[in-house]
């Protein structure tokens, strides 16, 4: 650790903090609509990048990376294949939640089903949010942050300590943020940390590529093709623990429909735009970078292979190529980045868990009287205790030995696949029955829960394959069978958000599809993979 890098880390973050406040502090943050949506008025880029920086967080740069260092580039399947589901969120889900004028994905499925089904769907949002996924936001950007300014030997404290320590300081700034300045604030923030990030990813990659190479880039890239090329297949071996091929078409595509179109952290940036055709702009970005994603998320591991070899722990391989590649002088540019990159995620699901804690249970149960500005300042509350909460248990994902990226995947399977189910049902079905989506909930988490326990062996892309059909026909059985009263009437529901599309959607969002072929045929044994 040297001065330089703290003092660049510090200026860089209040420089950000001020831009970022200048252009947000126009918006009511103590009114619902401002502290939660931003006031709905995001453009297109602000959007993109703040779904962007939501979902690009030290657990994928660290939990991706790490698996990649172990299988190789089948592991960009979560990257690359996630633009598919961000094309048909653009060209058929937020034309249907602008419609409905909804500001929670809970919201759409009251619409549909019931007040009950609403309140299982965010109570299972809330809980994996605060289990899985901010802990391990939290515990992968401590890693890093540790590796890069030496935290542990500095204090002279052991691995463990460092992380709580580490990881306590970003969960407090990422509430003081939240607590200060809401979405707005995040969203505008973002814009400038998914640039860094983007740049920052891509010049890892291009160092790495330089060190293999003997100091010579060229070098660097023929012996990574060369002796990597076992890596370089995409198409997953059929028993492979990470990514079986056959899953690419079934459950991989079920879960990126399922995180893309119908997870509340995602959804909630689009909802926060000011028009469908600013949301519709903000994913096709989205789109683009996903595709582009695999070079910093997935490359970097097979260069930490190339050059360390194998038997290191996965999770240590991306902080390890940081630490060997990376110029001292840019410690603290590079950690202001990976900074912004850990408070988005964080920040972003806190904001999503205290929306849904504070619109779906405090108005309307808690207290009934509350009027918009009330039930904004308990939002403010939420946050401080959700966010000790989180930071608590961040320390505990060290227990797990699957991989960090694992960790949240397996936790989403809890309920990922019947949302899903229910959400299409009630965009196409007049008939709907809300005792069947309980039903199909409760079979669910059942079926899964026990698959962990009964047959740990079978990929749980493979279970989530065969149990999506299956809640999608329990849902539909009882949809025809005991449907509510009243048939479903689409057309009376309007909205005051201009539903006008953007006119390019239709002709990006087909290039987009057209580069994830690309992408799988590169990666193939057609052309860079034996």
């Amino acid at each position: 650790m040297n001065w330089f890098s703290i003092l660049s880390f510090v200026l860089i973050l209040l420089a950000i903090y001020f831009y970022s406040y200048t252009k947000s502090k126009n918006v009511d943050k103590k009114d619902t609509e401002g502290y939660f949506l931003g006031g709905r008025s995001l453009v297109g880029t602000t959007v993109g990048m703040s779904i962007i920086m939501t979902n690009l967080s030290t657990e994928q740069l660290v939990g991706q990376n790490g698996q990649s260092y172990v299988a190789g580039m089948e592991v960009m399947a979560w990257e690359v294949t996630a633009a598919i589901a961000i094309v048909l969120c653009a060209w058929v889900f937020l034309p249907k939640y602008f419609k409905y004028g909804v500001n929670t994905i809970s919201d759409f499925i009251e619409v549909r089903y019931d007040t009950t089904t609403k309140r299982i769907v965010s109570i299972l949002f809330m809980f994996t949010y605060v289990v899985s996924f901010m802990p391990v936001v939290l515990y992968s950007g401590s890693l890093i942050f540790n590796n890069i300014f030496n935290i542990e030997e500095y204090l002279g404290v052991s691995s463990m300590t460092s992380t709580v320590i580490i990881s306590s300081c970003i969960g407090l700034i990422g509430v003081i943020y939240l607590f200060a300045g809401g979405l707005s604030l995040i969203a505008h923030s973002d814009a400038i940390y998914g640039v860094g990030l983007i740049v920052g990813g891509l010049a890892i990659t291009v160092l790495g590529f330089i060190t293999i190479g003997d100091n010579n880039f060229l070098n660097g890239v023929d012996r990574f093709v060369t002796e990597s090329s076992n890596k370089l297949n995409a198409w997953g071996d059929i028993t492979s623990d990470i990514v079986p091929w056959p899953t690419l078409f079934f459950g991989m595509l079920f879960n990126n429909l399922y995180f893309w179109c119908t997870n509340q952290m995602i959804v909630q940036k689009a909802l926060a735009a000011k028009d469908l055709k600013e949301a519709q702009k903000g994913t096709m970005l989205v789109g683009f970078f996903k595709v582009c994603g695999a070079f910093f998320l997935v490359l970097p591991g097979i260069i930490a292979y190339n050059l360390f070899g194998s038997g290191m722990e996965m999770d240590l391989a991306y902080p390890a190529l940081v630490n060997e590649v990376l110029p001292t002088w840019s410690y603290g540019i590079f950690g202001a980045v990976v900074f912004g990159a850990i408070m988005s995620s964080f920040i972003g699901s806190l904001n999503a868990t205290v929306t849904l804690f504070s619109l779906d249970f405090y108005k309307p149960i808690i207290n009934k009287r509350a009027d918009n500005r009330e039930t904004a300042r308990m939002g403010r509350t939420l946050t401080i205790v959700i966010g000790v909460m989180v930071t608590a248990i961040a320390p505990f994902i060290s227990l797990f030995p699957q991989g960090l990226f694992a960790v949240i995947q397996e936790f989403n399977g809890l309920y990922s696949m019947p949302l899903l189910a229910i959400i299409l049902i009630g965009f196409y079905s007049k008939k709907t029955s809300a005792f069947g989506a309980k039903a199909a909930f409760v079979f669910h988490v059942i079926t899964y829960s026990l698959s962990k326990v009964l047959i740990p062996e079978i990929h749980y892309l493979y279970v989530w394959s065969v149990l999506f059909f299956v809640d999608l026909a329990i849902i539909y059985i009882f949809s025809v069978a005991r449907p509510e009263k009243l048939d479903f009437e689409f057309d009376k529901y309007t909205s005051k958000t201009d539903l006008t599309p953007w006119k390019h959607s239709k002709w990006i969002g087909a290039l987009i599809l057209l580069t994830v072929v690309v992408m799988y045929t590169v990666f193939s044994p057609l052309v860079l993979a034996k």
